[in-house]
């Protein structure tokens, strides 16, 4: 009994940690406009927030496994937690003092402590109870990430951007670099009271964590060596590798979908008062594309079938996007996330089968690859300045082709098994 409290009590935890994955991964969506005015940024500027948000996994990964390897995954967690509420306060002085690398360093550094936290909370939820109901609670850990981006992307907008109509247009149309500076600061200043607010939420849920005692398990199983089959290097993966580079380009994707569609609701005229909303729709068709593939896969198709519909789908809806103009092309972004929902669990479990001893080598790969967030919304911050925001979702046709190919044949390349 009291061990099935501490795993109910370390499920709990679990939840609400994957809340916080998903209201400060989702902010950026917030961000990048704010940011955008209140440091007079270009798009190709801007696109530095997902940038330094999302380069922390591909710097991180590796180091995450091996710190906790040291200390546990309670104790993991709790660090994660640590550097993250670090990250929330340096907004304070870029705030107060409207700099823009500061800012970033912020991110960057909330970045650090989000990967050391989702390199262990993302297996501990596998483990922390029955692998019969794995699925059921990675599935509900999944739907808790996505409702907390759309209460952060809702929550941070009334705080940023909340009664500043006439803020925002007195910054518009100010010509006197004295007063506008003056106006740029008192919008830079809105964001000090939330994070500050979300550093102490952070710090408290620390304390949560160590007061738990959260239970330690293992990952690792001991395997019957009359079964191991494994090759001597992970280079001779080659499928690893190419399924890495998939992650890379969905990620991106992904990012891009979302992040920049305040700035393409900007692009057509459209208030930030109804865009804030944009990122919301798309959290709600990625929920939606999920609950699809719990219905579908595998009872209907396999996961790799449904990820080569969802990608036809998802060049369908670009290309509907790149052909019409305002709302509609709006609302097949927007759509994008639904397309989105089972690229992940899909290219995943092709990229890391029968990886045997260097599973976990892999699975840091593919955390590494989640640097495609931030890489390709610069490529897209600055072809969305040569040419405009429209233009520059064409780019999004590279990461659907690659992925194409990963599903089609990618997947299978593998050298001759070596055994030992």
């Amino acid at each position: 009994m009291v061990k099935q409290r501490k795993t109910n009590s370390g499920i709990y935890i679990i939840g609400a940690l994957f809340f916080i994955f998903g209201f400060v991964t989702w902010l950026n969506n917030i961000l990048i406009p704010f940011l955008k005015t209140a440091c007079e940024l270009t798009d190709f500027q801007a696109s530095f927030v997902p940038f330094a948000f999302y380069i922390s996994y591909f710097v991180m990964a590796v180091p995450s496994s091996c710190i906790l390897k040291k200390s546990g995954f309670g104790s993991g967690m709790a660090l994660g937690l640590v550097v993250m509420a670090i990250g929330s306060i340096l907004f304070v002085p870029a705030a107060l003092n409207r700099n823009y690398i500061l800012f970033l360093t912020g991110l960057f550094v909330q970045g650090i402590g989000l990967s050391l936290l989702q390199t262990a909370s993302n297996p501990y939820v596998m483990i922390l109870g029955p692998i019969e109901s794995a699925a059921q609670r990675i599935s509900i850990m999944g739907i808790c990430n996505k409702i907390a981006g759309m209460i952060g992307i809702l929550t941070l907008f009334s705080a940023l951007f909340g009664n500043t109509e006439s803020l925002m247009e007195a910054i518009k149309t100010c010509i006197d670099p004295a007063q506008k500076e003056i106006l740029l600061q008192s919008l830079a200043n809105r964001v000090v009271l939330p994070y500050i607010i979300m550093t102490l939420i952070l710090i408290v849920l620390v304390l949560f964590i160590h007061a738990a005692k959260l239970p330690e398990v293992t990952q690792d199983k001991p395997a019957d060596p009359q079964h191991i089959i494994v090759h001597k290097s992970v280079f001779s993966y080659p499928y690893l590798w190419l399924g890495a580079l998939a992650i890379f380009f969905y990620v991106g994707a992904e990012v891009i979908a979302i992040d920049f569609l305040v700035n393409y609701g900007d692009f057509y005229g459209i208030n930030i008062a109804i865009s804030k909303n944009f990122g919301v729709f798309a959290l709600i068709a990625l929920i939606a594309g999920y609950f699809l593939g719990i219905v579908t896969v595998p009872r209907f198709l396999s996961q790799r079938q449904a990820l080569i519909i969802q990608l036809f789908v998802a060049m369908a809806l670009i290309t509907l996007s790149l052909c019409t103009q305002g709302l509609i092309s709006i609302m097949a972004i927007i759509m994008l996330s639904f397309a989105h929902a089972i690229m992940w669990p899909a290219i995943w479990p092709l990229s890391i089968h029968n990886l045997g001893k260097h599973t976990k080598t892999g699975s840091a790969l593919l955390i590494m690859a989640i640097a495609g967030g931030a890489i390709l919304s610069l490529v897209y911050g600055k072809l969305s300045d040569l040419y405009n925001p429209q233009k520059a979702y064409a780019l999004l046709f590279v990461s659907y082709a690659y992925i194409l190919f990963f599903a089609l044949s990618g997947y299978k390349k593998e050298k001759k098994i070596v055994t030992y």
